[in-house]
């Protein structure tokens, strides 16, 4: 087991993990599908198609509505000129900012490794007043992978300083796609059980499972002594 000398790099998945974003999502995605003469679709079946990205995000929506998948496109691009300022409906879950805040104080460098495109994702985190906390941001567009493929979060743990081949980090997600790029890298995985999974808990490779923010300092604490 390796101990970490110095607090670990913390980083965070952004959608299902640190907000709740899925209203914001739901709205745009049916303004667009209002545009294109499609019927809407609940804020479960969009909730449920949140987590690789916005190309996966208009794949799913447009098979689950049966469009022409030559729209794709064009419905994806009427989405993104809306993305970019989706922000008064999402809200952070409870306990988060003062969570992130004493991590930053216990020195642990903190990080954002998403599949949201980065421009939106640096909107969302400009507008709780958290992007100063990160260190280092990587978006579902930094790198030609996404997750759950491994590069993306070890660009992040790179830019926060850890070691490229045995990183001592712990990353904080909540659904498979966070699940198995942690796993990829590895580094140990904390779950948090609101978010926008699909798969049961005790399914998915992780360290620990937590419902409130509170909890996660703990966690924290235990996985570093784990990475």
């Amino acid at each position: 087991m390796n101990v970490c000398m110095a607090p670990c790099p913390v980083v965070f998945d952004l959608d299902g993990t640190l907000i709740d974003s899925a209203p914001d999502i739901h709205a745009c995605v049916n303004a667009v599908l209002r545009e294109f003469h499609v019927p809407p679709l609940t804020l479960d079946q969009v909730r449920s198609f949140i987590g690789g990205g916005v190309e996966l995000l208009w794949k799913k929506i447009v098979a689950a509505t049966h469009t022409d998948p030559g729209k794709q496109q064009d419905m994806l691009a009427a989405f993104m000129a809306r993305y970019h300022t989706a922000t008064s409906l999402t809200r952070l879950f409870p306990n988060v900012e003062e969570t992130l805040g004493i991590l930053a104080d216990r020195g642990h460098p903190l990080g954002i490794c998403t599949n949201k495109p980065l421009r939106p994702t640096e909107a969302i985190l400009d507008h709780f007043g958290i992007r100063a906390l990160f260190g280092h941001i990587i978006g579902g567009d930094s790198l030609a992978e996404k997750k759950p493929d491994p590069a993306p979060l070890r660009a992040a743990l790179a830019g926060l300083g850890a070691h490229p081949e045995a990183p001592q980090a712990v990353f904080v997600g909540d659904s498979e796609f966070d699940a198995a790029c942690a796993a990829a890298v590895p580094v140990p995985f904390v779950i948090y059980s609101h978010g926008y999974r699909q798969t049961p808990i005790d399914q998915l490779p992780h360290l620990a499972a937590f419902d409130d923010f509170t909890a996660l300092l703990g966690l924290i604490e235990t996985a570093s002594v784990s990475a």
